[in-house]
């Protein structure tokens, strides 16, 4: 059975030790960027172009150094060829600032 993916109230979400983001990608960038929140997704963007599931597949090298991970620890759990994404991350080192300024506004 294939995982839809988990419902989560935000943009991202923590399960267990996995971290869960949902992501609007824009492919065919100026540079790679970790953008702003947009509703329930946090823009990222790719120099990659969308086809063939490259420009998933860039991002997913660009945020392996953004979160401190191995690329086989970011799974992509729906969204290969669509701007919109979920990708569960196993064990990230780091969290980007944006998703750290959001976690601990969402601790208050």
């Amino acid at each position: 059975m294939k995982n839809k993916g988990l419902v989560i109230n935000s943009f991202c979400a923590w399960d267990g030790e996995t971290f869960v983001l949902n992501i609007l990608g824009q492919p065919s960038a100026k540079q790679d960027a970790i953008g702003k929140v947009k509703g329930k997704q946090l823009k990222i963007s790719v120099t990659a172009a969308p086809v063939g599931g490259r420009a998933t597949d860039h991002m997913v090298r660009f945020l392996t150094k953004e979160f401190g991970v191995a690329a086989n620890d970011i799974e992509v759990v729906f969204g290969r060829f669509n701007v919109n994404k979920q990708l569960r991350i196993k064990a990230p080192k780091n969290l980007p600032s944006v998703i750290n300024k959001h976690l601990s506004q969402e601790a208050r």
